[in-house]
């Protein structure tokens, strides 16, 4: 518990603009007296995020060898908002909240996360096995769940495959649900609560799903994939305009480390399943930024970020 309220203050620090008590700086340069924040985006359970968080946390502010300030956000908007606020200096970003975040903020991408062989995954929209529909066509007039709006796998993405199904989601459902989560649009989908819904895959098949995570082995058969989505660069690690240009350069390299080390990998695996991070730059977005723009999302004018 003592941990947990921890967190609870740090973010109202974070979110009301109150300065954090700082620690010891006797010998440190600026830099390494202030305190580095860094951002969590609530993918799934924001409890276990924060639980899961700490142990990396404790090992980035080690490495860095200065204090290291916490900020799980209640939704993808959330961290966006504490970047261009300047109340954030490094943040783990979807690929559409990154977009976001480098128009309004100007914040820049060092990092994207690999699961398995490449640094993609995929968005899925998915149905029950017993469900009567086969195809994205067939979901016209039924129930759909969608996740957090800037969620690329569980938003933008299906929006743009359920476009190209010739199906318009603001008139051809019987009811849109947003669930705010990954594990809650398969849980509303599993319980039957809508007829379909979207969350991401690891895979081009849809096999290595949310469900998988979420669900128990025997429940699996229960999910039948529908549509899977063009490849989508992963989620990323970002960093303040602001932040100097040389503690970017050590966040970024701890974070390519971890991958090398079973300590690391459990890490990163146990926060948001990663086996490794790899470079990342701007550019690699661009797609994003055309599926944004399909879904009729309107873009800030684009601000310079960091380099990256």
């Amino acid at each position: 518990m003592k941990r947990l309220a921890k967190w609870g203050l740090l973010a109202l620090l974070l979110t009301t603009g109150c300065p954090a008590q700082e620690s010891d700086t006797t010998n440190k340069t600026p830099a390494e007296s202030a305190a580095l924040r860094i951002g969590f985006i609530p993918s799934e359970n924001a409890a276990e995020l924060q639980q899961n968080a700490q142990p990396l946390v404790d090992k980035l502010s080690q490495a860095l060898g200065q204090d290291v300030q916490p900020f799980v956000a209640s939704d993808y908007t959330g961290v966006v908002e504490a970047f261009r606020n300047q109340r954030l200096d490094v943040a783990f970003l979807t690929p559409a909240s990154y977009v976001m975040a480098n128009n309004e903020a100007g914040v820049g991408v060092i990092l994207r996360a690999q699961r398995g062989k490449t640094p993609n995954y995929y968005s899925v929209i998915f149905t029950r096995s017993d469900s009567k529909v086969n195809n994205l066509k067939e979901l016209k007039g039924k129930t759909f769940a969608f996740g957090d709006n800037l969620s690329t796998a569980g938003y933008i993405y299906p929006i743009k495959m359920l476009k190209e199904a010739g199906l318009n989601p603001d008139t051809d459902f019987d009811q849109v649900i947003s669930s705010g989560s990954h594990d809650a649009t398969v849980l509303a989908v599993f319980n039957g609560k809508v007829t379909a819904g979207a969350t991401y895959a690891n895979d081009p098949k849809g096999e290595d799903s949310a469900w998988k995570h979420i669900l128990k082995p025997e429940q699996f058969k229960e999910i039948k994939v529908l549509a899977v989505s063009e490849p989508i660069p992963s989620d990323n690690i970002c960093v303040s305009k602001d932040l100097d240009p040389a503690v970017a350069k050590k966040v970024q390299e701890f974070f390519l480390k971890l991958g090398d080390s079973p300590e690391g990998q459990k890490l990163i695996q146990d926060l948001y399943r990663i086996d490794k991070f790899v470079p990342a730059s701007d550019a690699d977005y661009q797609g994003i930024r055309d599926a944004i723009v399909q879904t009729g999302i309107q873009l800030k004018p684009a601000q310079k970020g960091h380099a990256g």
